[in-house]
């Protein structure tokens, strides 16, 4: 059973983040592991000499109750979806986000991550360095993240950018594993630019090694790489975006504030990053 980490805080953008890992778990069977982390306070004890622990456990058990108090409200969730047969389990951790999350996906055995990210755009704040952002840059597996405005859509259309690189290819096989146990297909762009160097052999060698799978290939020659997967991603209607994290410095500014504010509401659509090792 795979195994998917769930990093909450318990605010709206993580409770709606919450709804995609319940149903990414069913279409992968498999568990989520809840993790609520907390920093506690740095208290210099010379000043606090007899109630310095005190101040410890005090804050520790509000971190405890606040926590038991919000887990049946997930629970709840699970229920109205008809997905309370997913298995879910607890951390409470003390530390930084980060930290918590690279620490417990290694404890763990950790197969996803899935969290929420927060922002005009989703994309954008998810990039400009957001908890998010940081532990894309940070962890090995694969991370689900779920802008605060993508209300969940059965999963039929997955979208997946390459270059026609062997580590693409890599990646591509991944996603297809995924797209077959949705029953979805996977739409792969290339957008060609003056600069492109991908000889046109080598897209014709994937689209017969991929024949018989439910992917399709589309070539589209433009200088707006950027616009170009915006426009693809809304006019084939993609319900999630693939990406590779080594092209994490392009997504940057994939939608950067200065888009109009249109397409920033017209494009928050969950973001898989695949970690490829070079």
């Amino acid at each position: 059973m795979k195994r998917i980490l769930f990093p909450t805080d318990f605010s709206e953008v993580a409770t709606n983040a919450f709804v995609h890992a319940l149903e990414f778990a069913k279409i992968i069977d498999g568990e989520i592991i809840l993790l609520h982390s907390f920093e506690l306070p740095v208290f210099d004890n010379q000043f606090f000499p007899e109630n310095y622990m005190v101040i410890y456990e005090s804050l520790e058990l509000s971190q405890f109750e606040m926590f038991k108090d919000e887990i049946p409200k997930l629970r709840a969730i699970a229920e109205e979806r008809n997905l309370d047969h997913i298995k879910l389990t607890h951390k409470l951790m003390d530390g930084g986000v980060v930290h918590n999350i690279k620490k417990a996906v290694k404890e763990e055995k950790i197969n996803f991550v899935v969290m929420g990210t927060a922002g005009a755009s989703g994309w954008s704040e998810f990039f400009s360095g957001t908890n998010t952002g940081y532990v894309l840059s940070d962890i090995d597996i694969p991370l689900l993240s779920i802008p605060e405005n993508a209300k969940f859509e059965k999963i039929e259309h997955i979208g997946f950018t390459t270059r026609f690189r062997p580590k693409d290819k890599k990646a591509l096989k991944s996603v297809l594993e995924i797209a077959k146990l949705a029953d979805a297909d996977v739409k792969c762009l290339y957008v060609k630019t003056s600069k492109s160097d991908v000889p046109k052999e080598t897209i014709e060698k994937w689209e017969t090694k991929f024949k018989d799978e439910p992917i399709e290939f589309f070539v589209i020659e433009s200088e707006d790489v950027k616009n170009t997967i915006l426009d693809f991603i809304q006019y084939k209607e993609i319900d999630i975006l693939t990406m590779l994290t080594y092209k994490r410095g392009f997504f940057e500014s994939l939608l950067h504030p200065s888009l109009t504010k249109k397409v920033a509401n017209n494009f928050d659509v969950p973001l898989l990053s695949i970690h490829i090792e070079e």
